[in-house]
């Protein structure tokens, strides 16, 4: 592998509000060790694993996100190994909560209750081999439990320094805010992140829960930048994948969000006007789809740092060209936004609309969206 030229690194931006700095991409080790419980084909071994972290390390890259669930436990275990032989002050490690880790017949080992928090964080640490996660995030939100027992959870291992940042992941507008207001209200370490499903293919986000974190200074970490494949330059018209991961969703029909579905039969007109635009962009740039999906994302203001995977350094490469040395244009951005928005739904399309020149830089710091 070639060395890799410092004006073509990783950038790092604030996370959110808080004072720590994180690279513009972020590897996630989704496909770090064995992964039975979801049946993906194509996961790393130990070895290949280590070798993405350390060129991931190479391209700048100092931001890693895993979760308790990912393998049950093997990709912590994965990264812990390696992470253990790193300075760990370079790294800022990110890690969830929430999903059951197979203790049979415990009907408390699901959810974000004090009790799942607290026994899900020890068994994190123990499997990365650190005295501290950097960014701690529950995996999505949970009806079960209440709002104020969640965040004084958080609060409490952040105070007690088993964690330094506590964020969320896979929320609605309705749901963030509440989490922002109840957090005020009992005079907790904010949120510093949100961690959503955003791509061309997948921008509800946009309507409501990023308006949140725009107003109130949330980073927002996009996963699946890629829609599970669906901007790999692998998907055309008329034409189903046969081989590799793809060829396995598309046989399946996985329905899984994070995947180029909800099935191959089901795609419209939108997707693929938006593939087209994609490809005559990389064409012109001479780089590859992923990277100007990749590099549309990291071009939102709104968007701090987007979560890769990569089964391969070679993917890891070409992913990692989209961080830095070049953009798109405004005239390009404007082309992607226009060609991938589907129609508003009520009250979306009515309450942007009727704001679009509503604008008042006095008692807000954010833009409606106005289509």
């Amino acid at each position: 592998m070639s060395a890799i030229p410092d004006e073509k690194k990783v950038v790092y931006p604030f996370l959110g509000r808080s004072g720590i700095r994180v690279s513009n991409l972020c590897l996630g080790t989704l496909t770090f060790g064995e992964n039975k419980h979801l049946g993906l084909p194509g996961q790393c071994t130990e070895e290949d694993s280590f070798q993405i972290l350390q060129r991931f390390s190479e391209w700048g890259g100092n931001f890693i996100d895993t979760a308790n669930v990912y393998g049950k436990g093997n990709s912590e275990a994965i990264l812990g190994k390696w992470l253990e032989r790193q300075p760990r002050d370079k790294y800022v490690i990110a890690t969830k909560v929430f999903f059951d880790m197979g203790c049979e017949n415990n009907v408390n080992n699901r959810g974000l209750s004090r009790r799942h928090i607290t026994d899900s964080v020890v068994k994190s640490l123990e499997r990365l081999r650190t005295d501290y996660i950097d960014l701690y995030q529950p995996h999505l939100w949970d009806d079960g439990t209440p709002v104020e027992e969640i965040l004084r959870t958080l609060d409490d291992l952040v105070r007690c320094g088993k964690i330094r940042y506590a964020g969320m992941n896979n929320v609605t507008g309705w749901q963030m805010q509440k989490l922002v207001e109840t957090s005020r209200r009992l005079g907790l370490n904010p949120l510093v992140s949100l961690q959503q499903q955003y791509n061309l293919a997948c921008r509800e986000s946009e309507y409501e829960a990023f308006q949140v974190c725009k107003a109130e200074g949330i980073a927002v970490m996009p996963w699946s930048p890629l829609k599970g494949g669906l901007f790999s330059g692998k998907i055309k018209r008329n034409s189903v994948p046969t081989e590799g991961r793809l060829g396995w969703v598309a046989e399946k029909e996985e329905g899984r969000q994070s995947q180029a579905l909800p099935g191959y039969s089901s795609f419209d007109e939108t997707i693929f006007k938006t593939l087209d635009v994609v490809e005559a962009i990389a064409k012109k740039h001479s780089r590859s789809m992923p990277q100007v999906a990749l590099r549309w994302l990291l071009q939102k203001d709104v968007v701090t740092s987007v979560i890769i995977g990569a089964r391969t350094l070679q993917q890891l490469d070409d992913n990692m060209g989209a961080a830095n040395g070049w953009a798109l244009s405004q005239e390009e951005m404007q082309q992607l936004d226009d060609v991938s928005q589907r129609p508003l739904p009520y009250p979306y399309e009515f309450v942007f609309q009727m704001n679009k020149d509503r604008y008042n830089s006095s008692i807000s710091n954010y833009h409606v969206q106005s289509q």
